[in-house]
């Protein structure tokens, strides 16, 4: 119990500190809006495609535990911090702003992200499938 009161006491510290940061800037009222862009973007869209994801691996009867979870958390917040990049107008006036080309690393990076889950999933189920079929064989 004593814990959850220094985690709440800490929060409330927390936001009272980011509140004087915010009032300190010259035009806070920026700040806030985009904070409530966000509040918004994430209760109207992230929330509800992670509940709908959420449901369709229900229906699918997939479980999803432990590291494809993992790797879900992972790629859903690359994601989020990629989308300024990838969603940015072309022919940007400074090209040096964004010099990479994001579209690709952030797929080279879905990728990368996939065949490690894969890879750490589907390489002990098929040992384990082995095994077991070579269990099977013998008995027979």
């Amino acid at each position: 119990m004593n814990f959850r009161y220094v985690m709440g006491g800490s929060g409330l510290v927390c936001t009272a500190w980011g509140g004087w940061l915010l009032l300190q800037q010259p035009e806070p009222w920026r700040i806030a809006v985009w904070l409530g862009g966000a509040v918004v973007v994430h209760d109207g869209f992230v929330a509800p495609a992670v509940m709908a994801i959420a449901a369709v691996v229900a229906v699918a009867g997939l479980r999803l535990h432990g590291v494809p979870r993992a790797a879900l958390i992972v790629a859903g917040s690359l994601t989020a911090i990629a989308l300024p990049p990838l969603l940015r107008p072309e022919g940007v006036a400074d090209p040096t702003v964004l010099p990479l080309d994001y579209l690709r690393n952030w797929l080279l990076a879905m990728a990368a992200i996939a065949l490690f889950t894969l890879a750490y999933v589907g390489v002990p189920a098929v040992a384990r499938r082995a095994r077991r079929m070579g269990r099977e064989s013998r008995r027979a």
